[in-house]
């Protein structure tokens, strides 16, 4: 038997910290004046060298990652110019845009300037989505990830675990993930910050087991990929998330978290006699 083959992602944060939303478990959110750095935009060289990096750690996707409600038609700019330098250097990337509510013209421009999917989570079930964000609308967010399919992008939408969702939350959560039916699955576990209005990871690594094993088993035809809260949520029992189902893991650091060294996670990969993915 053929060793299982993990897919490795990097996220690139180009513009930080300014997003006016209030989502109670991102530290994006101004309103939460968490630690962080902010800029509007990085610099398209610190990109292209950030992507330079990434897939010379093995990565294959690349994330370009905007704070904000939508992508309007300055940002639109930025994320097409950012895209194009990296295709230049690093061609065999594949790029991720995630830069929130869209329309499907903007989309049909990231999808020329050589994007290759679009990132756009549900967050949590449209029952509980008004519990943790009150300025923005679930059915936004749905309707974005339609949009995507409709402008011949690779969908790639998730969410976030462990912000008091109960059970029936995962089940509903869930099932309209598998209605978008995306290719690739972000999924996200709380990881706690002192400035934000959630202070508590809600899920033991039982839990967390559980929920990936139920997103494999009700959206087989997607990739499982889990992004930020990986090293907290699961510690030294990470290597059981490829067992419960888990194709692809971020490498490197995530938006305002720092992660793992991506040589760390390329030995634990090797070590459990997994293969990571040389192409998509």
């Amino acid at each position: 038997m053929q060793p299982k083959e993990i897919f490795l992602c990097a996220i690139c944060n180009i513009s930080s910290g300014s997003c006016k939303e209030d989502c109670k478990f991102c530290t994006q959110s101004i309103k939460h004046r968490a630690s962080i750095e902010h800029y509007k935009q990085k610099d398209i060289n610190l990109i292209v060298d950030e992507a330079k990096k990434a897939y010379k750690n093995k990565a294959l996707g690349f994330c370009l990652v905007t704070a904000g409600k939508e992508l309007d038609d300055a940002k639109l700019e930025f994320v097409c110019k950012a895209t194009k330098a990296v295709k230049k250097e690093v061609p065999n990337l594949h790029i991720i845009a995630c830069n929130g509510i869209a329309t499907l013209e903007r989309l049909k421009e990231l999808k020329k300037s050589g994007v290759d999917i679009y990132n756009h989570n549900l967050e949590t079930s449209k029952e509980y989505y008004q519990n943790i964000c009150t300025t923005m609308d679930w059915d936004e967010r749905y309707e974005t990830c339609q949009r995507v399919k409709e402008a011949n992008l690779e969908l790639c939408s998730g969410g976030i675990f462990g912000i008091g969702e109960s059970k029936a939350d995962r089940v509903s959560f869930v099932k309209s993930l598998k209605s978008l039916n995306p290719t690739t699955l972000s999924i996200n576990f709380f990881h706690p910050d002192s400035a934000l209005n959630l202070n508590q990871n809600t899920l033991d690594v039982d839990i967390a087991l559980d929920i990936i094993r139920y997103l494999k088993r009700e959206i087989q035809n997607s990739r499982v990929m889990i992004a930020g809260g990986r090293e907290v949520t699961f510690k030294n029992r990470v290597g059981e998330i490829f067992e419960a189902g888990v194709d692809a893991i971020v490498v490197g650091d995530y938006l305002t978290k720092g992660g793992d060294e991506p040589d760390k996670d390329i030995q634990m990969l090797q070590s459990l006699g997994l293969k990571i993915a040389q192409n998509c």
